[in-house]
């Protein structure tokens, strides 16, 4: 679930909107102490200080590094009247700019600031244990090799069915800590990020620094119509643009839900760029040797399942990795795609001057998977995560809580599961079959309906 190293996340006065693209952007590779705000005179909260390396500085010099490059931008645009906290909005005061009886408008700026979310968060929140987080590896690395000895030695089509399902969530758990490196929420040791991401992610065939890179730019532009990079909606145009068969792939349930490997390869519709090519316009020039770096490791993971293949033949490699891998590939679709989508309340997407990196993750939206929160690492909390992406994943249940008072309506209460989350199923669906696209023109846009798409007589959405 990779950006530049937030420095908005501390709560630090934001600078005026400029995002650079990725293709412009460089690291500093000198280590830089940011105190965390939330008293006055720099003294940060508690008197807690983060020591960050690198810092996303456009047009600085730079030589390769194993550096964190990830997270949420260092530069984030203003929310209106910052400095006056609570405020009005459309002439009422209240929590949320509304007072009881008026109806609640999503798509309205906040009166708080990224900076009061901040400092409602436990200090302790921000601590990363690598040694706790390598327990998490070595606990998901075990039980992935366990359930694979299992269903080998059992071998039996009452068993493989199961061990896929299990299996495959397992690839998704592994998926999870390799973003978490990506995000740096992992450790402070930007070595044992790369390292354990490049481990985690090739082995279920994911280029750790192309996915990285490009996860850092969903990051930096989360709910924005063009800029955001995942599940981001189609305008009108590019979506008539849509031949029948591609509409159909994009929106029937399920083949949006194996969209993952080729997306790696070629993107959205209406974007270009690999996350395999080094010369891709997903990447600055400076990245280009990480980006060699992580395709070799999956062609090194390729020709080991291949020649794995040979050694206990194609049919047992099918059944131990492929299905599994695809069963993967479902879950990180679904997960991503639920995140920004699917809430029985319409959700805006920005552009222009009504854009802001706050505004943006606030339209992001958690999940309760029931039993397996604990084994997918909570990524289902994602506002938090999304606002703050340092945070590791073990602290943001209780991050989450802390900011909730905070973030008031603009926080949306997941649907509680009980043992495993089948009413996501209906949520998904019910998302594919009315969030088809989104205006061509207007700066808070949400999505509009093609009542022709799936033969319904339903008139489009406003």
């Amino acid at each position: 679930m990779a950006a530049s190293w937030v420095l908005s996340e501390c709560g630090l006065r934001p600078l005026p909107r400029c995002f650079p693209r990725p293709r412009t952007g460089v690291f500093s590779n000198n280590p830089t102490k940011i105190s965390l705000p939330g008293c006055k005179g720099g003294g940060g909260v508690r008197g807690i200080d983060l020591n960050v390396s690198p810092i996303w500085v456009s047009g600085a010099p730079t030589d390769r590094d194993w550096g964190l490059k990830v997270s949420a931008p260092a530069r984030v645009a203003p929310v209106e009247d910052e400095d006056s906290g609570a405020k009005k909005i459309n002439g009422v005061n209240g929590i949320n700019g509304v007072d009881k009886e008026d109806k609640f408008d999503p798509g309205a700026p906040p009166p708080f600031r990224l900076a009061d979310i901040r400092a409602a968060i436990p200090k302790h929140c921000w601590i990363k244990d690598p040694w706790r987080s390598m327990s998490y590896v070595l606990r998901d690395v075990v039980v992935v090799f366990g359930l694979a000895a299992a269903a080998a030695y059992l071998n039996n089509w009452v068993v493989w069915p199961l061990y896929w399902a299990a299996q495959g969530t397992m690839f998704w758990a592994l998926f999870v800590l390799g973003h978490d490196c990506g995000h740096g929420s992992f450790s402070n040791n930007p070595k044992l990020n790369s390292v354990v991401g490049h481990f985690l992610h090739s082995s279920i065939l994911v280029p750790y620094h192309g996915w990285r890179i490009s996860h850092r730019t969903h990051h930096q532009n989360h709910g924005h119509v063009e800029n955001d990079e995942s599940w981001h909606p189609l305008t009108e145009k590019i979506y008539r643009t849509l031949d029948d068969s591609t509409r159909t792939l994009r929106f029937m349930v399920p083949f949006p839900m194996f969209a993952y490997p080729f997306y790696l390869w070629s993107r959205s519709p209406g974007k270009t760029g690999s996350h395999f090519h080094p010369d891709s316009d997903l990447f600055a020039p400076n990245e280009r040797k990480d980006v060699i770096t992580s395709t070799v490791c999956w062609v090194a993971m390729v020709a080991l399942l291949v020649g794995l293949s040979c050694v206990i033949g194609p049919v047992q490699m099918l059944k131990l990795y492929g299905v599994p891998y695809w069963i993967f590939v479902m879950w990180l679709d679904i997960v991503t795609y639920l995140h920004h989508h699917g809430h029985e309340d319409k959700l805006p997407w920005y552009r222009g001057k009504e854009w802001n990196y706050l505004r943006g993750g606030l339209t992001t939206l958690d999940r309760d998977y029931g039993w397996i929160n604990n084994i997918h690492h909570d990524i289902g909390t994602h506002v938090i995560h999304h606002l703050f992406p340092q945070i590791p994943h073990y602290h943001l249940v209780e991050a989450t809580k802390a900011a909730k008072p905070v973030l008031g309506k603009y926080y949306r209460e997941p649907r509680k599961s009980w043992h495993l989350p089948f009413h996501l199923i209906g949520d998904l669906i019910g998302s594919m079959r009315r969030d088809h696209y989104v205006s061509d023109t207007g700066d808070v846009v949400y999505y509009q309906t093609d009542p022709e798409l799936f033969g319904s007589s339903k008139t489009k959405s406003a």
